[in-house]
């Protein structure tokens, strides 16, 4: 983790990094992030797949590929 969850989402919606999963997060955190992953073609959810808000974390995120195999593990 680089320290910001807005950059590590950044990284997963340009393709640097495949996924990204967290805890504890705020709102202000994930918003932005959550917008340019989906709209990137990534997903973003609950670790069970459940929809995601930015309001109630935890989240994990993916570029769309590896995604079921995130929510797999960290369920």
């Amino acid at each position: 983790r680089d320290g910001s969850a807005a950059i590590d989402m950044a990284y997963v919606a340009c393709g640097r990094f495949d996924g990204f999963w967290e805890e504890g997060l705020n709102p202000w955190d994930v918003a932005a992030g959550k917008l340019l992953i989906e709209e990137a073609g990534g997903v973003v959810s609950y670790y069970d797949g459940a929809k995601f808000s930015i309001y109630t974390p935890p989240i994990v995120a993916s570029n769309g590929l590896i995604h079921e195999q995130m929510t797999g593990i960290l369920k």
